[in-house]
């Protein structure tokens, strides 16, 4: 943590979890980590409520290809992508790629890229996979034509951006499922056009990488704090029948002192030491 950083009593946030965690992933792939050390740090990271808590997880893990000390940024600062506006950048698209072939091959567009105003596409006898989940856009609205003749095209888009499919299928489709499905305030709007003979061009609708990689690690966090409440449930059920067991034996065992008593006031039928004890020892 530098100067500038926050103080540690002070509670982090989703966002801080997760670029720590983005810090153990990336030390796992390269090494650093073995698997239990990772399933342990990320565990810390995620039940972490203050930046005191998250700091140590990361503090003896280099940079990313690096031999330096990492900066892992706690601030609150946005993170990069993190909203509609920051991914749609505009101006202009000179460097751009605008446009795919695939000829007996494939193609493809997927990760951190910036999708421009109007992308063409062509596959006769392969296929491509365009996936707008991590890109940017170089305007509000793009225009994917995609042409495929025997072949296919597959457009991923993430959740929110709103679909427009206006394709022409002979002996082809265009899938239409995703149209209609509300768009979220700000986010781009694609709109696929194109031709499909003998051949298709499928729309789908996926999470991120990383935001499924967060859903899962919750849903194994909940599992396992789950797992761990069974647990400790089982072992407290044990503890009290355990106690209760030597409750009946404590009561069972006076109930039979009490009986002999009260049908042997002599003490002719207990113990020798007891039978010599004194009356007044008794």
């Amino acid at each position: 943590m530098t100067d500038d950083a926050p103080a540690p009593d002070l509670r982090a946030s989703d966002a801080d979890r997760e670029r720590v965690a983005e810090v153990l992933r990336d030390a796992l792939a390269e090494g650093r980590l073995d698997m239990e050390e990772f399933q342990e740090r990320l565990d810390a990271t995620y039940q972490a409520r203050t930046y005191g808590e998250l700091a140590p997880i990361t503090r003896d893990l280099p940079g990313s290809g690096t031999a330096v000390a990492p900066a892992v940024s706690l601030t609150k600062d946005p993170a990069a992508g993190g909203g509609w506006a920051d991914r749609i950048v505009g101006g202009d698209e000179s460097g751009l790629s605008t446009w795919a072939v695939a000829v007996m091959g494939g193609f493809e567009r997927k990760g951190r890229w910036t999708a421009p105003r109007r992308f063409n596409c062509f596959a006769l006898w392969g296929g491509g996979t365009i996936d707008l989940r991590d890109a940017n856009f170089a305007d509000r609205e793009i225009v994917i034509n995609a042409v495929a003749i025997m072949g296919g095209i597959d457009v991923t888009v993430p959740p929110g951006v709103e679909v427009v499919v206006r394709g022409v299928g002979i002996m082809g489709g265009f899938d239409h499922r995703e149209e209609g499905v509300p768009a979220e305030p700000g986010a781009p709007r694609v709109i696929i056009t194109g031709l499909a003979f003998w051949g298709g061009v499928g729309v789908q609708r996926k999470l991120p990488r990383a935001e499924r990689q967060r859903l899962r690690e919750e849903r194994r966090l909940e599992k396992q704090a789950l797992k761990e409440e069974r647990r400790r449930e089982h072992l407290q059920r044990a503890e009290r029948q355990r106690q209760e067991h030597l409750d009946s034996a404590e009561r069972h065992r006076r109930e039979l002192e009490q009986s002999r008593r009260l049908h042997d006031p002599l003490n002719l039928h207990g113990t020798r030491e007891e039978r010599e004890r004194r009356p007044e020892d008794r």
